[in-house]
């Protein structure tokens, strides 16, 4: 079977099809659509290599967008707390507070990593290959594309990809952007963290390598952080 870069891309909203949001949205919230702070942050960039689209803020619920939340945890400020289960990434910052981030998380706990880790290598427009558990999982899908993807805009990886290595060994999980921006509230990935484009970019130029990163567990019985 061959499978050229468009037909593979063009297949990915087939296989999101199913995937379902976690939350209802979080009454009281505005409306993004009218909101110009968000129009603003979710903009198109055009500084890029690239061109990153403009996000539709009416396919991503407004709980998923990025804000600053309070935040009670033990990390230290600059760690990157994971929380699949509430579909969050945190950013921890000073005096109980912390940046929010919407995400897209693996379709399957058993696929996802869990436990701490750190950022041993960063990624502007980064390539992109299967892992040999995927292409174990789903020969006819991901052989063919074994090699991989260079970076782009369909790559799914996105504009950047932050790297996570434990004793100094890669995880193979990555914060990353998404070509499909209606899916950050859902499981849909083969278990790596996936951001809105804007989002992985403003996450990307705030944590240096080395930053500590911490995976909660995926279930969904996982209590959700106060914020």
């Amino acid at each position: 079977m061959k499978l050229s870069r468009r037909v593979f891309m063009g297949g990915v909203p087939f296989a999101l099809a199913n995937c379902t949001r976690a939350e209802k949205p979080v009454a009281g919230l505005p409306a993004p659509g009218g909101d110009a702070s968000y129009l603003s942050m979710y903009a198109q960039i055009d500084s890029e290599p690239f061109p990153v689209p403009a996000i539709d803020l009416t396919e991503v619920a407004p709980e998923f967008l990025r804000r600053e939340v309070p935040y009670r945890t033990g990390e230290a400020p600059g760690t990157v707390v994971v929380d699949p289960a509430a579909r969050y990434a945190y950013l921890v910052l000073e005096n109980g507070r912390a940046l929010r981030y919407g995400v897209g998380v693996g379709r399957q706990e058993a696929f996802n990593f869990r436990g701490e880790a750190r950022i041993s290598r960063k990624a502007e427009w980064p390539g992109w290959r299967p892992t040999p558990d995927m292409i174990k999982r789903e020969p006819e899908r991901y052989g063919p594309v074994k090699e991989g993807l260079p970076g782009g805009p369909g790559n799914p990886l996105g504009p950047r990809a932050l790297y996570l290595y434990r004793d100094g060994q890669d995880t193979y999980y990555r914060l990353h952007g998404t070509i499909e921006p209606s899916t950050i509230g859902t499981m849909v990935s083969s278990g790596c963290i996936r951001l809105l484009n804007q989002d992985i970019i403003d996450l990307y130029r705030r944590v240096p390598l080395g930053a500590r990163v911490v995976v909660l567990p995926g279930s969904p019985a996982t209590s959700r952080p106060s914020a």
